[in-house]
């Protein structure tokens, strides 16, 4: 399978079966797509394809240069690089039988929240159900499964989610000693993460994060309007004000690295590049800023009509990143960071993040769900602390979620970048977890073109 597209000047040619990139002249990216049919129609033969192809060039070539381009085309070929089989689809081994290893949980350790966000899909911390804290015995239940089901894994993840998780700031305090105290005896360790919306956090915290805390999730949105508009307090008043200086002393105090400002941006501000340059300003290096997942009846949903508009965002943010480092003024945005010369394992670019079988949340009160997003659906509710996982059937459908398990993905570029997407989203939009939500799918497709483009240019920029 082969993805051309132009960008920013580049003419760009990517080989999806075996992940090679090539920024290429105009000639040999004409080439290309002019040989691509050939070889699905199975035509091997060099001298069948250089006939084929020099009768198809036109007026804005000479026999000569259609040649060399073919030369050069036929060479990547050759190497491997070009119109590589999908050796992949055979090699997909059989995710129902392998053995279920658990090596993270998003524990739910708030449903409780001290902002009303308007976009919230955990409805202001609830979950579809009651406010409750986790208590540590649910918790400590918590990491024993992940001990227990682990299997020989040595490294475990613990994300501290909530709601609002510095709402119950001391049983997180509670749950990290008690990780630490099974890493030894276990042979495992334990990379905690925290998202929170700043609003309790203090030096207390920050200091006790910073030497325990892996990652940092600072929830914010961009501008002042923009960020006051989505994440107000109970009353109505905005939050910006106080959560700005506190996350700019998370982003100092961790030198710059080891967290996220993270944002969701919305058909209120489509413009949303402009959120991530002010994130930017305020000094922050690590951002992510993603689109709102809602349905089309909430007045705040990106909709299929806004996708000209956002896909032109991606633009403009690839160049201004590309500008800022250039002036030595640069910044990671999340959705544009991707590994081209190793990347994921084989296993986790067919199948994903994992959930449902690798990740699972857990609820204040034990319950296990595929993650965050299905909690409070019954339906995937798979057991709880006390009795490990019974749904099994439900476990086993996630178990075959792959992108050879989902049509349109067997036929996108950017499937194994993304991995098939959000099961989340697209059960929530499709009905079925191997669906797709076509919105997200559409702006995934341009943030991988981006991040290639910036690739190229960074490349230009080291030779320069």
């Amino acid at each position: 399978m082969i993805h051309q597209y132009k960008n920013n000047g580049y003419n760009i040619v990517m080989d999806v079966n075996s992940g090679s990139i090539h920024v290429v002249d105009e000639i040999v990216y004409d080439m290309i797509s002019l040989m691509e049919p050939l070889v699905k129609e199975g035509i091997r033969d060099t001298a069948t394809i250089k006939a084929a192809v020099i009768n198809l060039a036109d007026a804005r070539y000479s026999h000569g240069e259609v040649e060399e381009a073919l030369e050069e085309v036929l060479a990547l070929q050759e190497a491997g690089q070009l119109f590589a089989p999908d050796i992949y689809e055979n090699y997909v081994f059989d995710f129902k039988r392998r053995q279920t290893v658990v090596k993270a949980l998003c524990l739910h350790i708030a449903h409780d929240c001290n902002l009303a966000c308007k976009y919230c899909f955990a409805e202001e911390g609830e979950y579809h159900g009651r406010r409750a804290l986790m208590s540590f015995e649910v918790g400590k239940k918590a990491l024993d499964f992940l001990v227990a089901n682990s299997g020989s894994r040595v490294n475990l993840e613990v994300d501290f989610f909530g709601g609002e998780p510095l709402m119950n700031w001391q049983v997180v305090k509670d749950l990290v000693a008690y990780g630490r105290s099974l890493e030894e005896p276990n042979n495992k360790k334990f990379r905690f993460t925290l998202t929170t919306n700043g609003v309790l956090l203090d030096d207390e915290v920050l200091e006790f994060a910073n030497r325990e805390m892996a990652n940092v999730v600072c929830s914010i949105d961009g501008r002042r309007e923009v960020h006051d508009r989505m994440r107000p307090f109970r009353k109505g008043q905005g939050s910006y004000d106080l959560i700005v200086p506190k996350f700019q002393k998370v982003a100092e105090t961790r030198n710059q690295m080891n967290y996220y400002v993270r944002g969701t941006f919305t058909h209120f501000n489509l413009d949303f590049s402009e959120d991530v340059k002010h994130l930017a300003d305020l000094g922050f290096k690590q951002i992510s800023v993603e689109p709102v997942v809602a349905q089309p009846q909430d007045d705040y949903a990106i909709l299929k009509e806004d996708l000209p508009r956002l896909l032109e965002e991606y633009d403009k943010l690839a160049q201004e990143i590309i500008l800022r480092r250039r002036e030595g003024k640069g910044f990671n945005f999340f959705h544009f960071m991707i590994d081209l010369e190793g990347g994921p394992c084989v296993a986790k670019r067919l199948s994903g993040c994992g959930s449902g079988t690798e990740y699972l949340a857990v609820t204040p009160w034990g319950d296990f769900y595929p993650c965050h997003q299905f909690v409070g659906q019954e339906k995937f509710l798979l057991g709880n602390v006390d009795t490990g996982i019974t749904n099994t059937a439900v476990r086993d459908e996630f178990k075959c979620c792959n992108v050879y398990a989902k049509d349109k993905c067997r036929k996108c570029f950017a499937k194994f970048y993304c991995s098939g997407g959000c099961a989340a989203n697209a059960y929530n939009f499709s009905g079925d977890i191997n669906g797709a939500y076509d919105i997200g799918c559409e702006l995934q497709r341009k943030r991988v073109e981006c991040a290639i483009m910036i690739k190229a240019a960074e490349s230009d920029m080291e030779e320069c």
